[in-house]
């Protein structure tokens, strides 16, 4: 028998806001979290690229001091998301047994590592921290929170790339469909505005390089966009079956319906249309909803001028023609590109859009590339009444693919 499976907290924390409802709240009203970064070590390495979408609300102004020190920013990001979307659900009364964790990462404790690697060439091994392990390993966010939560059903890590946290919103799914949870605290972070990023994602040719003007550089659909803009923070989302939802008494945002999971098999960085188009495809089935259904998409969408054309064939090769009416919101181009914890924050926002009748716009857009004929705005767009059905895409590199299905909530 298929559960029903409900969205009940959320919490989220990016370059345009430090809770949910900010971003919310900045996301409709138009505002870029592209920023020139303020570091020496920008001149210093004299990198190519000199500005990213730094979270606006640093984890020291949140996090207590004892706290905020054992954790690598990524887990800082994450525990500060997971305790705005606990309280946003009410702090749930659960067994411990029956709450789980699945949270995820791209890239994970990099700041970490490459400190650790910096502390022993110029001090010594003695002067490592002793925590550093604990604090570098991918899997610290869900650990942290498995900890901090008393989570004691599974605390599980998926990490692959841009696809990270969509692929761990529809794990948290399969496993509460699975009856292993009754809730499951389910999100993604990335903290990796870093030198070396940087500089790799530069040298791919996947940045945009438009350091005079970092507000409007990220241009997904846009003729003349060239590359994404790297962000940062976190975003969660507190999921469990209706059931128990009803039982406590919790306000219920919408219903994750269903998600899809794919891999290309195709190239370690290029993506394949067809493999995208059959996570769309998978995720319709699971929900047992049709391609004429969808009334929102919010797009993968990261400006770079070979991904933004693949999604829409392969959207097209999935809904048809009608794809041309739908609402597409593609927020990188506010937030950032958050790797890793992307898909979870553009969830949420998907999520919201169908509560509220109105597809976020996207900013930045010069002349819409005909080649890709979405319906997209520089203004909100209204959903209208009815029924909704808003999918969420993330694809990343390795060939991963994760789309995760939501519908309006009606009891």
């Amino acid at each position: 028998m298929t559960k029903r499976i409900v969205v009940t907290g959320i919490g989220a924390t990016s370059a345009i806001g430090g809770t949910a409802t900010d971003n919310w709240k900045n996301l409709l009203a138009g505002a870029s979290g592209g920023r020139t970064l303020e570091h020496d070590w920008v001149e210093e390495l004299a990198l190519p690229v000199t500005f990213a979408a730094e979270a606006s609300v640093r984890p020291e102004e949140v996090l207590a001091r004892p706290v905020a020190k054992r954790l690598d920013p990524s887990s800082q990001f994450a525990l500060i998301a997971a305790m705005e979307a606990w309280d946003d659900a009410g702090t749930p009364d659960v067994d411990p047994e029956r709450l789980g964790v699945d949270f995820a990462t791209g890239i994970g404790g990099v700041w970490t590592l490459l400190d650790a690697w910096d502390t022993l060439r110029e001090k010594g091994p003695r002067r490592v921290m002793p925590m550093t392990v604990p604090m570098l390993m991918p899997n610290s966010a869900a650990g942290n929170l498995s900890l901090h939560f008393t989570a004691r059903a599974f605390a599980r890590t998926v990490a692959s790339a841009c696809a990270s946290s969509t692929e761990s919103l529809v794990n948290a799914y399969e496993h509460l469909q699975a009856g292993l949870a009754d809730v499951v605290i389910a999100g993604g972070t990335e903290s990796a505005i870093h030198p070396i990023t940087i500089a790799s994602f530069a040298s791919m040719q996947a940045l945009s390089r438009r350091n005079d003007d970092p507000a409007h550089a990220s241009r997904p659909y846009s003729e003349d966009r060239d590359g994404f803009v790297m962000g940062e923070g976190a975003a969660a989302l507190i999921l469990e079956t209706e059931e128990h939802a009803k039982a406590r008494g919790a306000k219920i945002y919408a219903e994750i319906v269903g998600g899809g999971v794919t891999a290309d098999a195709h190239h370690i960085t290029a993506n394949a249309p067809e493999g995208a188009a059959r996570a769309v495809t998978l995720a319709l089935e699971t929900a047992g909803r049709t391609p004429d259904e969808i009334t929102h998409v919010n797009a993968h969408a990261t400006s770079t001028p070979v991904g933004d054309p693949n999604e829409y064939t392969a959207l097209k090769s999935v809904i048809g023609d009608r794809v041309h009416d739908i609402p597409v919101s593609a927020t990188k181009a506010s937030t950032g590109h958050l790797l890793g914890g992307t898909g979870a924050l553009e969830a949420i926002f998907a999520i919201l859009a169908i509560r509220d009748r109105v597809a976020p716009p996207t900013i930045n857009i010069t002349t819409q590339d005909s080649e890709i004929p979405l319906l997209v705005s520089g203004d909100p767009q209204p959903l209208g009444d009815g029924p909704q059905l808003a999918i969420s895409n993330s694809f990343g590199f390795g060939g991963h693919n994760a789309v995760a299905a939501f519908a309006s909530y009606d009891d």
